[in-house]
Formats: C-alpha cells, sequence, structure tokens
C-alpha cells in the first residue's frame, strides 16, 4: 500500500513537473517577467498537492514534497527555493500534526541547501541536484530515526522514503533538462532559418563591404612599426597589432585578453592606470611614456598616444593606444647625460689638479717638518693622514681630468689577478677573510695596460674587504667564456647594495661609503670600457655583491 501510494505520488509529480514545459513549448517562448518568483511558486502548489496525496503511518505524515524543493534550489537559488519550502511546510502544518519534528527538518534542510548553495552555484543543475540530495539523505537519516527516534527500529520504510524522493528528483530533472535541450535546438534552428531568410544579395553586398574595410584595416595595422591596442572597459587589452611580436617577443595569440598589470613595470602602474581611467571618463587624448616587459624579461621604453573612442550612446567604451620603441632614444640620452657629467668631471679635475696640488704639497711638508722636530704633539699623524686622502682623491680626479697614453701589452690576466691578491693578503688576513680562487687550469692572454686593470682589481676587492666587517671568504672566478671573451667574478658575502641603486653606481661623487669620494668605481668603469669589456653588478641587501668583469681574450 505504501509503495502504490509512493508510485501515484510520483506519477502525479511528474505530470505536474511536465505539464508547464509542454506549454512553453507550443508559445513565441518569450521570456516571463519575474520568472523565478513564478516558477517557485508553481513549485510551491506542486508541493501543496503532492502534501495532500500524502498517506499517515502512525501519526506521521509522508509524501515527496522535498523532491521540488531540491530542484528549485538546484536550477533557481536559494530564495525561489525556500519560496518553495515555505509552501511545503506551511501545507504540512495545516494538514497534519506533530509539528516539532517538521518545523526543526525544515529549518535544518533550508539553512543546508541555502549555505551549501555558496559552495556549488558554479556546478551543473544535475550536480548541485545531488549534492543536494545527498545532504538531505544525511538531515533525514540524523534528524527522523535518531534525533526524534521516528520508526528508528524501521530502516526498510525509512529506505523507500529516501528512494521515492530520490525517483522524483531524478524525474524532475530529467525532464527540465530534455526539455531546455529541446528549447535550446529549437532556438539554434530558429536563428538559422532567419539567417537563410536574407536575401543573397544584401548578403554578398555586407560580405563586400566587410572584406574591403578589413583589407584597409589589415593593410594599416599589420605593416607599421608601431605598437597598436585596444584597451576595453574593464582594463584589459583586447586588440594587440602583429607588430608586438617583433617589439615585445609575444604572439597575439599570448597577450589578447591579458590584463595591462602584467606587461607594465611596476613603477609606471599608478601612472597608466591614472591616464587610462582618465581617458575613459573624458575625450581628451593623452601622451605618456612608459616600460612595456618583453617576452625575456627585459624592459622597452616606449613613447604612447593614447585616444578615446566613443561607441553607441557617445559613451566611451574602448581606448586606442599606439607606442613607439623609444629604448634606443633612452639609450641615447643616458649615454649623452653621462658624458656630459664626464665632461664636467674632468673640467673640474684639471682645475682641482692645478690649484689643490702645489698648495698641499707645501704644506705637507712643513707638517712632516713639524713632526720631526717636535715628535709629542699627537694629532700631526691625524694631519698627515689626512693630507694623503686628499693627495689620493686628487690622483683620482687626475686620471679622470687629464687624457693618458696607456701603453698596451700582451699579459696574462690570471698572472695579474694573481699578483693582485698577493698584494692585498695582508689586508685580508687582519679583516678575518681569506680569498677563494676558483681559476681554469689555462692561461688568459690579453690585450691591456696591466696597471690599470690592477687598479681596477684593488679598488673591487677593497670594497669587498670592507663590506665584510665580521670577516668571510671572498670568491674570486676566473674562466673563459663565449666568442674569445673571459670572466672575471668577484663575489663577497658583505652587507650589500639596495637593488634600486645600482644603476647609480659609477656615477660621479656617487658613494655609499662615510670617507668614499665616488671616484673609484667610474675610474674602474672607464679603465674597462676603454679596455673594450664590460663590468656589471649584482647585489642584495645582507647577502652580498657579485661584480662580472667581461675582457675580450687576444689570439
Amino acid at each position: 500500500m505504501i509503495l502504490l501510494d509512493y508510485i501515484i505520488n510520483l506519477s502525479i509529480f511528474s505530470l505536474l513537473v511536465s505539464t508547464p514545459l509542454v506549454i512553453r513549448s507550443f508559445t513565441n517562448q518569450q521570456p516571463l517577467k519575474h520568472f523565478r518568483l513564478w516558477v517557485s511558486i508553481y513549485a510551491g502548489l506542486v508541493s501543496i498537492i503532492l502534501v495532500l496525496l500524502a498517506f499517515d503511518k502512525q501519526g506521521y505524515t509522508y509524501d515527496i514534497r522535498y523532491a521540488p524543493v531540491i530542484l528549485v534550489f538546484a536550477y533557481l537559488g536559494p530564495i525561489p527555493g525556500l519560496v518553495t519550502g515555505a509552501f511545503a511546510l506551511l501545507i504540512r502544518l495545516l494538514s497534519a500534526g506533530n509539528w516539532i519534528p517538521a518545523i526543526v527538518g525544515w529549518g535544518v534542510i533550508m539553512l543546508v541547501f541555502s549555505i551549501l548553495y555558496l559552495y556549488i552555484q558554479r556546478f551543473s543543475s544535475i550536480k548541485k541536484c545531488i549534492i543536494l540530495f545527498c545532504s538531505y539523505i544525511f538531515i533525514y537519516i540524523i534528524t527522523i530515526p535518531y534525533a526524534f527516534n521516528i520508526f528508528r527500529d524501521s530502516p526498510l520504510f525509512h529506505f523507500q522514503y529516501l528512494l521515492f524522493v530520490m525517483l522524483g528528483v531524478i524525474i524532475g530533472a530529467l525532464l527540465i533538462e530534455s526539455n531546455q535541450k529541446v528549447y535550446r535546438m529549437n532556438e539554434i534552428l530558429s536563428n538559422t532559418s532567419k539567417m537563410l531568410e536574407t536575401s543573397k544579395n544584401e548578403l554578398k553586398h555586407t560580405l563586400d563591404e566587410l572584406t574591403a574595410s578589413e583589407f584597409k584595416y589589415r593593410l594599416i595595422a599589420e605593416n607599421t612599426s608601431d605598437l597598436i591596442m585596444v584597451i576595453e572597459k574593464g582594463k584589459f587589452f583586447s586588440y594587440f597589432s602583429p607588430s608586438h611580436e617583433a617589439v615585445l617577443g609575444y604572439r597575439e595569440s599570448e597577450l589578447k585578453g591579458s590584463k595591462f598589470c602584467n606587461l607594465l613595470h611596476p613603477d609606471d602602474m599608478d601612472m597608466f592606470e591614472n591616464t587610462i581611467q582618465k581617458l575613459f571618463d573624458s575625450k581628451d587624448s593623452q601622451s605618456i611614456e612608459c616600460r612595456f616587459k618583453h617576452k625575456e624579461n627585459h624592459w622597452i621604453y616606449v613613447e604612447s598616444r593614447c585616444m578615446s573612442v566613443f561607441g553607441e550612446n557617445q559613451i566611451i567604451e574602448h581606448v586606442v593606444i599606439i607606442s613607439r620603441d623609444i629604448s634606443e632614444r633612452k639609450k641615447s640620452e643616458e649615454f649623452l647625460l653621462q658624458s656630459e657629467k664626464l665632461s664636467i668631471v674632468g673640467e673640474l679635475a684639471a682645475g682641482v689638479a692645478h690649484e689643490i696640488r702645489n698648495p698641499l704639497t707645501t704644506i705637507k711638508g712643513f707638517v712632516q717638518l713639524y713632526k720631526a722636530e717636535d715628535r709629542s704633539i699627537w694629532f700631526t699623524d691625524l694631519l698627515l693622514s689626512e693630507l694623503e686622502r686628499i693627495e689620493t682623491i686628487t690622483s683620482e680626479l687626475l686620471s679622470l681630468g687629464k687624457p693618458q697614453a696607456i701603453q698596451l701589452n700582451r699579459e696574462d690576466l690570471r698572472a695579474l689577478l694573481e699578483n693582485t691578491l698577493d698584494l692585498l693578503l695582508p689586508q685580508a688576513h687582519m679583516s678575518g677573510i681569506q680569498f677563494k680562487r676558483m681559476f681554469e687550469d689555462t692561461s688568459f692572454p690579453i690585450i691591456c695596460e696591466k696597471n690599470q686593470l690592477r687598479q681596477v682589481f684593488l679598488n673591487i676587492l677593497k670594497n669587498a674587504i670592507e663590506s665584510m666587517q665580521n670577516g668571510g671568504e671572498i670568491l674570486i672566478d676566473l674562466q673563459k667564456g663565449k666568442e674569445h671573451e673571459c670572466i672575471i667574478t668577484i663575489q663577497d658575502s658583505g652587507c650589500g647594495i639596495p637593488e634600486e641603486i645600482l644603476p647609480r653606481l659609477g656615477e660621479p661623487f656617487y658613494t655609499l661609503k662615510e670617507k668614499g669620494t665616488g671616484l673609484g668605481l667610474m675610474i674602474c668603469n672607464k679603465i674597462i670600457k676603454q679596455h673594450n669589456g664590460s663590468i656589471t653588478y649584482k647585489s642584495k641587501l645582507k647577502e652580498g655583491t657579485v661584480v662580472e668583469i667581461t675582457l675580450p681574450l687576444c689570439n
């Protein structure tokens, strides 16, 4: 008898689910206003009918009213589901006794379904039905046979009830899914037929116009060296001209749809965002300079012209940016600026050398005589120390200000480096520092002025020793590179240099040392360039510094 009641419930439920779906297929299928509300109300009415068809067992009412509730939650969300559930609870309370289990069970189910929906809302409707039904089984078992001790000794009865609720959910989901597929197929067929109804002449005319327009567009966009990109209101790129591959190394497919924060230098981000926002707010064009990231992780300087583009209703919908690579121009400007600095330093050096050196020699001589006559005066040693420091600064200025004729000879770089390290060994031992030499077992013939290169190595090694206040190890690596080059790497474990000031190393009078002149590394850079080499610096605070020097080998 119970099985017969359930089968009747399922049959009527199937009829009630399929009826509006069939009616909808014969209408023009226009969107119904407040669709979710009307469907939830209809599902609530279905629940009322199912409760009215329920059967009693020892004072408790059983039906499959939670099948439409689960379906509404899965397909329409929590609010319509709560509306349907409210109908089901109301008719249950009006039609039978034992209110407490019904109210508690309903409250727990509605709460769990609403919370669970937040986590499964992106799932498909079928998956939602499965998850919600599984949670309903769990809640039912916990509350009915265990919490309220209802028919605990009749597990078969509870199994039958849950089985028929599951069948109701399955039948309802199958009917809805099949109807939706039929609806989509009809919609596709309808749209296809409308397209076929368009006259062939009109289609041909439109196609010809589009082809001509596309040809002109591609002719301009694909044959320009400038970078053309389009930014949408969501601040993502929707178009990149093919020239981006030549300038930045990315193919259009790799860039399309990306956010501009993925391409821009972090320091230029705020300026770029503010400019784009102004363009979306007003129609004024803007010119900016910024840096784009190359695929090989270096930065390209570009000069950009940004313009707003209006869409429908005169609303700005796009921003077009036309950019030009100005990296070479930037390098030229930096080179000219550095040349101007060197020229100023040279002129200053010549004046300082002539105006200071002669009186300095006189002062130093009299101080030495004064010391010889009376050795008890303690500050003469301090005066001589400071005068020697002034002489050192003057000599460094002279090496910059006065062009020096250098005599280039063939030397073995390994022997020259070994000799320099031997000169610094006493100072290194006093500071608790060891030199770790990693030289390839071969000769390194170069054409150079050995005294100048020795000065470079001395400056860099002294800087490394002074940065290691607690002692440690300095690694000196010498090896052959590619294309007849040799690479000298000097690595310390000292205090390090902030990364943001690394580009300033070698600028005249820029130093981090309390008693430094800011000319040592500048002289090193000048000497290495005179020898057709290069010098680079890598450093991090509290991790040490790496100086890498590359020099050409001779045959």
